[in-house]
């Protein structure tokens, strides 16, 4: 017990502090409240939890070890899942052909505005200016950065598809992409970004469909077992649709703000790319029919989503199962013999951690002081945090803290390994459970126009009638930010009046501002 009040001291002495800002070498840097900027608030996050940095290119960011293991978790755990739906990664050009492009009407007008054009393929030295582009290495055709790569992929199927016996091609890419944003932010909106592009090839509509809506389904799962963020499955209206797309499934989940983030999206592309691309099969018949295709993804805006459904005032809060270290061990010694004295002490409990398949961090750095530590691994989302002095040592205990609620509670050390392993599954049940209570909150259903107005000012997810014209969609997004995220899947459908019009609408849709 002495240990533990030692701790809180110790712990309360450095925080104060930090808080205070009166101490700042070496202790982790506060930030913004969510009440007072949110956006500064997320801002300062990003920066202050060493999750990532802009760069000096505009639009485009570092992300540092910390974000970019985080990234990795999410990447490995997609990964496995698409493999376990029979998928194969692939890799394929950065460039593409502006001719390429070109080739489908609506993807080159959907991505026009957004694309970087390479002109040039040589620079020389210049005595004024010192380096310049060589104006006789211009290419023959430009290349474009790709956006997407559906056209560069297409082109490249139409190769390996000759019979329906190659069917289906079930084919995943990870890589950048480039997006000329004019308005960033760090994850949520870049020029360029990681993602996962999936892209396949069927021999029927039904496939495709198929197809479409069981990525979509991966990518729920992902994101409500992985993130612990509670997501709505629907489908875009043709004006939000993918570019090129027949039908464009999406999952929405909803930030602590009350604004709408989509986590992931999954295209039935119809026979469009085929048609394009001439990527044509010989069915079992003799018979020679374009395939049908789906194109599906998600990317690094996943990590502005799990920053804000879960991170509070104190810093970054991640779930268990994406954490890269799960469990952070901070010895309290004044010396290197008590040092060493707790290293073994905890050196078995951290192996059986580990058997587990926990990860731990035992860290003996004499260079900052545990509080330093302490408001560190809060700072950078650290599930759960273990401290230990030589008082713990003779108790046979330890002091544990838990991230999501920053409960602090005196542990046994007998059998450690399996409280730890339990109190990682209820954090991230918790941090689920905690999300889905704010979306519930955030979530109602109205009639009017005039009340929707009044509604959307207060954030959330509305649930409201629309007549399925896109003049209608148009008026309401010019008028109050708001747009249709999705036409929900499942549910009963419920005819009613659009509360604009109030022309027949078959079911409500759901309308929120968005990130």
């Amino acid at each position: 017990m002495r240990a533990a009040i030692r701790i809180g001291v110790v712990y309360f002495r450095h925080l104060l502090k930090y808080k205070n800002n009166t101490d700042r070498s070496g202790m982790a840097e506060v930030i913004t409240k969510r009440d007072q900027d949110y956006a500064k608030w997320y801002n300062d996050l990003v920066l202050k939890a060493d999750l990532a940095e802009h760069s000096d290119v505009r639009g485009c960011m570092v992300i540092k070890p910390h974000g970019y293991a985080i990234w990795e978790k999410m990447q490995s755990a997609l990964d496995a899942m698409f493999k376990a739906t029979g998928h194969v990664n692939a890799y394929f050009p950065l460039f593409i052909p502006k001719s390429y492009l070109a080739k489908e009407a609506s993807h080159v007008e959907g991505f026009a505005k957004e694309c970087a054009v390479v002109t040039h393929y040589r620079l020389k030295s210049d005595p004024v200016h010192g380096i310049i582009v060589d104006p006789d290495a211009k290419l023959k055709e430009e290349l474009i950065v790709r956006p997407t790569s559906e056209t560069i992929i297409w082109n490249t199927y139409r190769g390996w598809v000759k019979s329906y016996r190659d069917l289906p091609l079930l084919i995943n890419q990870w890589a950048n992409v480039v997006r000329w944003e004019m308005r960033t932010r760090l994850f949520l909106r870049t020029a360029e970004f990681l993602w996962q592009e999936g892209h396949t090839a069927h021999a029927t509509k039904e496939e495709a469909v198929e197809e479409t809506e069981r990525m979509l389904d991966v990518y729920a799962t992902f994101a409500e077992e992985w993130l612990a963020m509670p997501v709505i499955k629907g489908i875009k209206t043709a004006s939000e649709r993918f570019a090129g797309a027949v039908d464009t499934y999406c999952i929405e989940a909803m930030m602590q703000d009350g604004k709408a983030l989509q986590a992931g999206t999954s295209h039935f592309l119809g026979q469009n790319f085929a048609k394009a691309f001439d990527v044509v099969f010989t069915t079992k018949e003799n018979r020679q029919e374009h395939v049908w295709a789906t194109s599906w993804g998600v990317s690094t805006r996943l990590m502005g989503a799990l920053i804000m459904t879960h991170s509070d005032d104190n810093g970054l809060v991640i779930p268990p199962k994406l954490a890269p270290v799960q469990v952070v061990v901070i010895p309290i010694a004044k010396n290197e013999e008590q040092l060493a004295a707790i290293r073994a002490y905890i050196e078995p409990v951290l192996a059986a951690m580990r058997a587990k398949g926990i990860t731990v961090k035992f860290d003996d750095d004499d260079k900052k002081k545990p509080g330093w530590k302490f408001a560190e691994y809060e700072l950078k989302g650290f599930p759960v945090r273990i401290a230990i002095g030589p008082r713990d040592m003779e108790n046979g205990t330890v002091e544990v803290a838990r991230r999501d609620t920053l409960e602090k509670q005196v542990m046994q050390t007998v059998d450690l390994a399996e409280k730890v392993d339990n109190l990682l599954t209820a954090i991230q049940s918790n941090l689920y459970e905690k999300a889905l209570a704010l979306r519930e909150r955030y979530t109602r259903s109205v009639d009017g126009y005039d009340e929707f107005k009044v509604a959307i000012e207060e954030g959330g997810f509305i649930y409201a009638h629309w007549d399925g014209t896109a003049q209608t969609e148009e008026k309401v997004k010019n008028e109050t930010k708001a747009t249709i995220r999705c036409i929900p899947l499942g549910g009963t459908a419920s005819p009613g009046k659009c509360m604009v019009t109030g022309a027949p609408s078959a079911r409500r849709v759901i309308f929120a501002r968005a990130y």
